[in-house]
């Protein structure tokens, strides 16, 4: 039997997110949304938005928890100021999870959680990181980008095992320099 292997296509900048929807749960009833986990259109919600995406392997663990989403609520304010009208962190978990974990890390107001469950997004943007052998499963490498009425501005794509180019620090500089 002949398997033929889709070649694999890592989204890249200048190029408009894939199709698909995003999770979150919602926390308070209102504006069209119900309390608990609620699905969002990518391409209707980020028109017309200035969104910093950031993704990472996993809610709840290590780099993730202590730097990643930190360094992201600290640097709301900053990044709103640049021109930024969202932040979203995607992870490949539930709803439920990133719900969870938003509320440990104070994140309400600003920073949405947003839940790629199945990795649709993650698999549509070519950004997996398969970490089975340590049990976690199909995973999202940890990367950030700039995305502009839906369409890639920046891309910053860690090395595996680093947290040197996806932080806040360095999308606050993009974004000065991009939506001035």
């Amino acid at each position: 039997m002949l398997f033929q292997l889709k070649e694999t296509v890592v989204l890249k900048v200048g190029d408009k997110l894939p199709a698909g929807s995003l999770q979150e749960f919602v926390e308070v009833e209102g504006n069209g949304c119900s309390l608990g986990p609620n699905s969002f259109d990518i391409e209707k919600t980020t028109a017309g938005k200035k969104i910093a995406i950031f993704a990472l392997p996993g809610a709840y663990t290590p780099t993730c928890s202590a730097q990643h989403v930190p360094g992201y609520k600290q640097q709301a304010e900053a990044l709103k100021a640049a021109g930024v009208d969202e932040i979203w962190c995607v992870s490949v978990n539930d709803a439920f999870v990133m719900g969870a974990w938003g509320r440990d890390q104070g994140t309400s107001g600003a920073v949405r959680m947003m839940a790629d469950g199945s990795a649709d997004f993650t698999k549509a943007t070519g950004l997996t990181l398969d970490l089975g052998a340590r049990g976690m499963g199909l995973r999202s490498q940890r990367y950030s980008m700039l995305v502009v009425d839906g369409v890639v501005k920046t891309l910053n794509v860690e090395a595996p095992g680093k947290f040197e180019v996806s932080d806040a620090n360095t999308m606050l500089a993009q974004a000065k320099q991009l939506l001035a």
